[in-house]
């Protein structure tokens, strides 16, 4: 089962400094039909005006993953953390007891994110946060895992049954990726056009995948992907 979300169905909001979108319920934002998907239960696509951003404010228990698409984000937290991701980096913030962050664009463009929050599976946790580059040449024609809850995937940790990862495809090239039995998927591409098992999924369209025992992904254009694997 592939339920396409095409990015002009998606919640949103505009508050001048921020442009937001949002693939399920969020803030302002409520539709029952998309509350989550699995353990996956925020994915929101921002756009983050120059010299702007995110002040002070509280998380707890959720894995919070920040995928930089362009210009960069600069985190600073409660534990003391300060850090820059650039364009095609991740950042990780374990919520756990609790934390508050800060998200600020420093810089002089436009900055644009996918944010991805994902239930933990050790609510109570000691907070964390890191951040790591990885080169988009590392995931040219296939799927690097980019944050994980299981150690052996050498990706940024997250408390959770789950992994975010990211790949490059271009245009016509394809890759395959197992879905175990139980598990879901969700697919975004960053840019381009790529079809899923027969779903055509445009630039920033969101895909909720289940029951597929494998993903098949051709690239109709040049496409930079992020995909979430979780219960």
């Amino acid at each position: 089962m592939i339920d396409v979300r095409p990015f002009n169905s998606l919640g949103g909001a505009d508050y001048g400094w921020l442009k937001a979108r949002h693939h399920f319920s969020f803030a302002n934002y409520y539709d029952p039909s998309r509350m989550g998907w699995g353990r996956l239960r925020v994915w929101n696509d921002d756009e983050i005006a120059a010299k702007s951003g995110f002040p002070p404010h509280p998380h707890a228990d959720m894995e919070i993953i920040t995928y930089v698409r362009t210009g960069a984000i600069t985190h600073q937290d409660s534990m003391g953390n300060q850090g820059r991701t650039g364009a095609g980096d991740v950042q990780v913030m374990s919520a756990g007891t609790g934390v508050r962050h800060a998200e600020y664009n420093l810089e002089d463009e436009l900055t644009t994110i996918f944010q991805i929050w994902i239930e933990t599976d050790r609510p109570g946790a000691q907070p964390s946060w890191g951040a790591k580059p990885f080169p988009k040449a590392d995931r040219s024609g296939k799927f690097q895992v980019l944050a994980s809850g299981d150690a052996a995937d050498e990706a940024l940790p997250i408390n959770a049954d789950a992994r975010v990862l990211g790949a490059t495809l271009n245009a016509g090239e394809t890759i395959r990726y197992p879905l175990k039995q139980g598990r879901r998927a969700y697919l975004v591409p960053a840019v381009g056009e790529v079809e899923v098992n027969g779903a055509v999924l445009k630039a920033r369209d969101g895909a909720a995948i289940k029951d597929e025992a494998e993903l098949v992904i051709t690239a109709k254009a040049d496409a930079e992907l992020v995909m979430v694997d979780s219960l």
